[in-house]
């Protein structure tokens, strides 16, 4: 007889409203956004306090959750500056607080006593006696570390009842669960308030201070080595065996990301949980899901450590990001017999071939008609930001996106 295993939620970023709606879409099940304090994204785009209302009622009118950051660690002298922020949150309705820092944790007990709490990565958290201590703190949730393989995921599930959450998707930090000191270090702008300036990414030469010009050779080239970057995590391979070990939610990163990164990897992870689970005991892994994720902007992907710390590998030879799809514009409305209103997002011209994708892996190659203003004047190139409208492929709807191939 085949075990009924609960499907985990997909967790999917929400840098801004527009990635919020994106991301609920294209079939994320909830999403985590920060507002402008005591978040770990300094640089993504933020809501501001009083947008927070509006984006709870947005998630939950389409039966979604919504999670806010707060995983800051407090430094000396921000305590009471984060009770007011706290008392000044509590009454919006987000699902769950996201923290980090036992500090955070206290305060939100303080303040917000029957606000649910998720313990972020941040927290590294190892094995169950540490989950377990959580969750005699208050904690419902915990971000488990992204150095787990997965046997230690399904020791951690044997011995604890708290939900846990493990990353599926996006950039992975060199250091131990994210807690770098490196952009401190060279640039004064610290990972742990959430101003990483992603110096890991750098180009990196290694000299012996007494031999200026001698260059150590660790799989250097030309152009420098990379050896603090690391691969980007995708785990669409392997979501049968995080199911079967208990993991309770399925998180993408990306809260810097565009609402097209969003949206084409969270269909992807919706359609690969959706299939296995209307039949888990027929399913198959399909290797378009894998060549959809390659499409989008992303460094070599691996598997983290999910399999052992063999498969945690940097990338030495490139540190830039590789697409084989540029994003050009988004479908803002039917316009009737105007066709769709398109606002741009990259340049496009007329009789160009482009991309529709959708939620559920919906997608249709067409050429670009002409394009006409709102005030019906013909172009025939589509500039970033532009508003108009345009005969789009049968099935089209509000929302789906518009790509090209890349270069």
């Amino acid at each position: 007889m085949e075990v009924f295993l609960k499907m985990p939620e997909l967790l999917a970023p929400a840098g801004n409203l527009e990635k919020l709606a994106t991301a609920l879409l294209y079939g994320a099940d909830a999403v985590y956004l920060g507002v402008e304090r005591f978040s770990l994204r300094s640089q993504a785009g933020n809501l501001a306090l009083q947008d927070l209302g509006r984006a709870c009622e947005i998630v939950h009118a389409s039966g979604g959750r919504a999670y806010l950051t707060l995983n800051a660690f407090l430094r000396p002298g921000e305590e009471d500056d984060c009770r007011r922020f706290l008392a000044d949150l509590r009454p919006m309705p987000v699902d769950a607080y996201i923290v980090a820092d036992p500090g955070m944790l206290s305060l939100v007990r303080d303040i917000d006593p029957d606000r649910e709490l998720h313990l972020s990565t941040q927290a590294n958290t190892c094995n169950a006696a540490a989950a377990q201590f959580w969750q005699s703190a208050g904690v419902k949730r915990l971000n488990l570390a992204r150095e787990l393989t997965l046997e230690e995921i399904r020791a951690v599930r044997a011995g604890t009842q708290i939900e846990l959450e493990v990353f599926v998707h996006g950039a992975m930090c060199v250091a131990y669960s994210g807690r770098c000191l490196l952009s401190a270090a060279l640039t004064g702008r610290s990972a742990n308030q959430g101003e990483c300036a992603q110096s890991c990414r750098w180009e990196y030469r290694v000299e012996e201070a007494k031999r200026p010009g001698d260059f150590h050779p660790i799989e250097e080239d030309e152009r420098g080595t990379y050896l603090f970057n690391s691969y980007d995590l995708c785990l669409i391979e392997h979501l049968p065996e995080l199911i079967k070990a208990g993991v309770n939610s399925l998180k993408i990163e990306g809260r810097m990301k565009s609402a097209y990164y969003v949206a084409a990897v969270t269909r992807v992870y919706r359609a690969a949980l959706d299939a296995y689970r209307d039949d888990p005991r027929g399913y198959r892994f399909d290797p378009e899901w894998l060549r959809e994720l390659e499409k989008v902007s992303h460094r070599p992907y691996g598997a983290g450590f999910l399999f052992g710390n063999a498969d945690a590998r940097i990338h030495p030879e490139d540190s830039g990001y590789r697409r084989s799809t540029d994003f050009v514009g988004v479908v803002l409305d039917d316009g009737g017999d105007n066709g769709w209103l398109v606002q741009g997002r990259n340049r496009f011209e007329s009789s160009e071939q482009l991309e529709l994708i959708g939620p559920g892996m919906r997608q249709a190659y067409f050429k670009v008609p002409t394009a006409r203003t709102q005030d019906d004047s013909i172009l025939t190139v589509v500039q970033p930001n532009s508003l108009v409208y345009l005969d789009l492929p049968q099935g089209s709807r509000k929302g789906d996106i518009l790509r090209r191939e890349h270069g």
